[in-house]
């Protein structure tokens, strides 16, 4: 078992290739809004040295964003793009956390909203992992 995945220390959780891939083809994104050099799925994606939170994003946006007490922030922000820009898709990889102020705030009733079945292998250096010890979901503001 990969330690690291369970670590209460880890924020950052590598998209499953695949997952993305079926994504991307539906959604045709235009940017990575939080990835880094070794995880990004596009060629085209901010990292933490170059912050989603600071920019205007454009076109159709894939978000995987940090898991820790940051993610409101994250979640704000998507959820700002898309009322600047409803005309476009913004999709979230996250946590299913239905008890949260963000969940209330920012995606009920403001999206659409699947919940993945089972648990997810995020990668490691594109490397699958064990299951993820919290359920996953896909928020989509655009439709």
């Amino acid at each position: 078992m990969d330690k690291v995945l369970f670590s209460s220390k880890k924020d950052d959780w590598e998209t499953p290739t695949d997952l993305f891939d079926d994504l991307n083809k539906k959604f045709k994104f235009d940017l990575d809004a939080c990835a880094d050099d070794s995880n990004h799925k596009l060629s085209n994606y901010y990292s933490e040295s170059n912050s989603c939170l600071e920019r205007d994003w454009h076109g159709n946006v894939f978000m995987n964003p940090p898991y820790g007490r940051s993610i409101y922030q994250f979640i704000q922000k998507a959820y700002e793009e898309h009322l600047r820009d409803e005309n476009r898709f913004i999709v979230m990889l996250i946590p299913s956390r239905t008890d949260t102020k963000y969940w209330h705030d920012f995606i009920q009733d403001k999206a659409v909203v699947k919940f993945i079945r089972g648990r997810l292998k995020f990668e490691v250096d594109g490397v699958p992992r064990d299951a993820a010890p919290f359920p996953s979901c896909l928020v989509v503001y655009g439709f």
